[in-house]
């Protein structure tokens, strides 16, 4: 549901608006009869946090996999 309100009776209920936001709902800002603005709830700042090491001991490089094959290090200068 969205709620709409001037930019004054923003202005007078900043905390109230932001309160609405934070419970999950949308708040249309005015000016006169034109929308200019709304407040939307953010993610919780929880949810995208990435945990390191959490693919550990699931992944595995394979033995050659940092040697070039002699064509490629012959044309990098690697080789002579």
């Amino acid at each position: 549901m969205t709620r709409t309100f001037t930019i004054g009776e923003a202005k007078t209920n900043l905390s109230k608006l932001v309160a609405l936001a934070e419970q999950g709902e949308r708040v249309e800002l005015r000016r006169g009869k034109q929308p200019v603005a709304q407040l939307v709830p953010l993610p919780p700042s929880g949810a995208v946090r990435r945990k390191p090491g959490a693919l550990a001991g699931r992944i595995a490089m394979a033995e050659d996999f940092d040697v070039w094959p002699p064509d490629v290090a012959e044309a990098l200068g690697l080789r002579d």
